[in-house]
């Protein structure tokens, strides 16, 4: 009964000493899920999307007392997932000393990597597409196509306008349709 809390409710536990990290640990439950798979979507590997997902939900820890509640809970942790997710891929890339596109390929490789990898089924396809994408687009794209977040909401996450997010939205769709395509 009580892991079916909604999000004002477990604020409110939240705030209070006695019930604070009982309510953390509702509010990770609720939402570890979703978020590790759109970080994963963003940094591929599944080790790197747990170390994202650690960082994002100790940044959650500390920040949460001063969470405003202008937004929803739920926006307020994407926002958090996809700041971490793109604070890494920085990380990685600087570590790397490559060029943007020899991150990309460097990007590829990992997925090309991964056990279950098929260069023959779509999926793997979309997903070595995504990743030719530049960070924000990728970000656009798979919130709006995974996780069908309306624009509205996309907004308050990146914090940036509708209009630039269905631009930026249509150039993903466009790069990953010419990359299928002509693979």
């Amino acid at each position: 009964m009580a892991e079916h809390l909604d999000d004002k409710e477990l604020l409110f536990q939240f705030k209070n000493e006695a019930s604070k990290e009982a309510a953390y640990t509702r509010i990770i439950k609720k939402y570890q899920e979703k978020l590790y798979w759109h970080i994963r979507r963003m940094v591929v590997e599944h080790e790197d999307a747990n170390d994202v997902l650690q960082n994002m939900f100790i940044k959650v820890w500390k920040n949460l007392d001063n969470f405003r509640e202008d937004s929803q809970l739920y926006t307020w942790l994407y926002r958090i997932a996809t700041n971490e997710s793109l604070t890494f891929l920085e990380q990685q890339k600087k570590r790397t000393a490559t060029s943007l596109s020899g991150n990309e390929e460097y990007m590829s490789n990992k997925l090309v990597a991964d056990k279950d990898f098929d260069s023959n089924k779509l999926e793997w396809k979309l997903q070595l597409a995504i990743q030719q994408l530049p960070e924000k687009q990728k970000a656009v794209f798979n919130l709006r196509y995974f996780e069908e977040m309306p624009y509205e909401e996309m907004s308050r996450v990146l914090e940036t306008s509708e209009g630039a997010l269905k631009a930026s939205y249509h150039h993903a769709v466009k790069k990953i349709e010419d990359y299928i395509l002509n693979r």
